[in-house]
């Protein structure tokens, strides 16, 4: 967190992580777009925001792909912001956003931790049934992880398989992992209170996909870069995977309970 404070002193920094939270997913020609920073100085802000770990990049051919990493901010509320009324300072700040009229335009959530494992455990971990039945709530993911097959969904183990609509979009084994996501369905609906005309709502926003980048990280741990993205505008979709919503633990919750499993034997708690 020290880091993290550190980064966070600086305006230039802060302005930075402004323009990705406008906009996530630039590489370093378009964060400089606009500003009176030379581009030598905008790389070592973001160097030094990276090393914080409130940036993480993906290598896309030539260029670097610049995200804001929801990893540490999580981390320091969850140290203060939980001890208080963590309800009403999301509804202040649900009522804030309304108020200003801020919708993003193309969400995204993105999030990486360290996992002391190999990256052939955790991409069994991802793709083993059995695996993901214990830090999923009890879901299993059932899938021949070829491009273009089904990622099936299966609730109990003696439940039925669901095709929920999603799709494997990338494998590389041990390296990188992609599927498109699935829409809402009446559980949902269920579960936060919506009624029927608010699931309908909802069931018409685009379908997203989640991206899992795994690469080596020392000789005993591994890097896992959560991107999840293609969202419509305000979209719903994206307040519930990234934990937005009350009554939805989202990715960061997910990921934590499956860092434990790695790295415990246990997932947290259900």
């Amino acid at each position: 967190m020290d880091d993290a404070f550190r980064a966070l002193a600086d305006p230039s920094r802060r302005r930075l992580l402004d323009r990705l939270n406008d906009r996530n997913g630039q590489t370093l020609r378009e964060l400089c777009d606009g500003l009176a920073t030379s581009r030598q100085a905008v790389s070592k802000h973001l160097a030094v925001l990276e090393a914080a770990h409130l940036v993480t990049s993906i290598r896309r051919g030539r260029e670097k792909v610049h995200y804001l990493n929801a990893a540490p901010i999580n981390a320091i509320a969850d140290r203060w912001l939980s001890r208080y009324d963590r309800e009403r300072a999301a509804a202040l700040a649900d009522l804030s956003t309304a108020l200003e009229r801020q919708s993003m335009e193309s969400p995204a959530f993105v999030y990486t931790t360290y996992v002391r494992t190999t990256p052939q455990r955790l991409w069994a971990a991802l793709t083993e049934p059995a695996f993901t039945r214990r830090y999923w709530g009890g879901v299993a993911l059932a899938s021949d992880w070829q491009v273009g097959s089904p990622v099936l969904w299966q609730d109990t183990p003696d439940g039925e398989p669901r095709d929920l609509g999603q799709r494997v979009l990338v494998a590389e084994p041990y390296r990188r992992l992609s599927y498109s996501w699935h829409g809402f369905q009446p559980e949902h609906a269920e579960h936060f209170g919506w009624s029927p005309e608010q699931l309908t709502a909802r069931l018409n926003e685009r379908r997203s996909k989640v991206t899992f980048e795994i690469e080596p990280h020392g000789d005993a741990a591994v890097r896992l870069t959560v991107v999840h993205d293609d969202f419509s505008p305000d979209s719903e979709m994206h307040r519930a995977i990234s934990g937005q919503l009350d009554g939805s633990g989202g990715w960061p919750e997910l990921l934590a309970s499956l860092k434990t499993l790695l790295e415990t034997g246990e997932p947290i708690p259900a």
